[in-house]
């Protein structure tokens, strides 16, 4: 006899990581920044490193003192997690179980399912509109009495599109005060126009929390470091879905050195920009319909049935990319690997 699993375990399939490269080829499966850690953020590193027989300090009190400041907000309106979407899963559990719904767009970031469902909530999975952007007005019509929580993920992973404010502020106000509003900005720090303001909306909407990493643009998912910024009761909640100390000290001297060094960070994350918009124009040039991503990735669509086909074009091309039944997300990595990346999203247009 076997354990049983709880049915919403068992049926759920497992979160697909994005695959290492093959020898000479390039790993644009996962969004990670191609450049290599500041020199000071190893040397933070290695300094910490060497009282990892210690527990590190509760909640990460120097990082979010110093987040505090970057974000003019109050310290207790900031909580430490292993990473953006664990801090998403724990805010999911605290306020969603049996008989609950929480809606997202779809297609959006591929965890989404694993954390609603898990948590024994049902997924209410609402498309994306003809331009892969989030349909609010949709999102908004799908909010039941039995709604606990709506996802909005701008920009939107996998489709590299944003959420318009305009558009956001009438959504909000026409989600439930109880309903709580979680907006993923896993890569906020790659738009340079038209961003929302998370941090105000928080401020104004106590069911809104704003959910943050240092994985992408900070370079760091190596270490799992991400912050959410809310009402405190409402974090408070997610606090206690979490696991005790899973906050590494290695993470977050990691974190506040990146902070410490943020003209350093953000030289590189200008230099990540250019080249995902010159990739863009390129594709766009070569008539490929890619919307116009505002993360670290650009999202070539397709049809379902040709994955197959469209691994052995990623392959002939030497890239490692994520690819989705509807369409393939390819990181912005190395400026060398962008030949590769027009040749193959031209094969794989081709292919529709």
């Amino acid at each position: 006899m076997t354990v049983r699993l709880r049915p919403e375990i068992a049926a759920v399939p497992p979160y697909q990581q994005g695959r290492p490269a093959p020898e000479g080829g390039f790993k644009l499966s996962s969004n990670e920044n191609p450049f290599p850690p500041l020199p000071a953020v190893v040397e933070a590193v290695q300094r910490e490193a060497l009282r990892v027989n210690r527990y590190p300090r509760p909640g990460a009190p120097d990082l979010k003192a110093a987040l505090a400041t970057e974000l003019g907000v109050d310290a207790g309106r900031i909580l430490i997690g292993d990473g953006s979407a664990t801090l998403l899963q724990q805010l999911i559990h605290a306020v969603a179980g049996p008989g609950d719904e929480v809606v997202y767009a779809w297609r959006s970031f591929d965890a989404y399912p694993l954390f609603v469902r898990t948590g024994g909530a049902t997924a209410i999975e609402v498309p994306v509109d003809a331009e892969h952007a989030h349909d609010l007005d949709a999102m908004a019509a799908a909010i039941t009495d039995r709604t606990r929580a709506v996802i909005v993920c701008s920009p939107n992973n996998p489709t590299g599109t944003i959420v318009d404010a305009a558009a956001l502020d009438a959504f909000i106000a026409r989600v439930p005060a109880e309903v709580l509003i979680m907006l993923d900005e896993a890569y906020i720090e790659f738009v340079q126009e038209s961003a929302i303001d998370g941090i105000a909306l928080q401020r104004e909407h106590a069911n809104v929390v704003v959910l943050r990493t240092f994985s992408k643009a900070h370079g760091l998912a190596g270490l799992r470091v991400g912050y959410a910024v809310g009402d405190p009761q409402v974090l408070r909640g997610a606090d206690l879905c979490g696991v005790p100390l899973s906050q590494t000290a290695l993470a977050s001297a990691a974190a506040l050195a990146a902070l410490a060094h943020r003209d350093e960070t953000y030289a590189r994350i200008e230099v990540l920009i250019a080249q995902r918009d010159a990739l863009w124009e390129r594709l766009v040039d070569a008539g490929v319909p890619v919307p116009r991503p505002f993360g670290n990735f650009v999202w070539v669509p397709s049809q379902p049935g040709q994955e197959e086909a469209i691994h052995d074009i990623l392959t002939a091309n030497h890239i490692v990319a994520k690819v989705f039944a509807d369409g393939v997300r390819i990181s912005v990595g190395e400026p060398e690997a962008d030949d590769h990346i027009v040749a193959a999203a031209v094969a794989i247009q081709a292919l529709q």
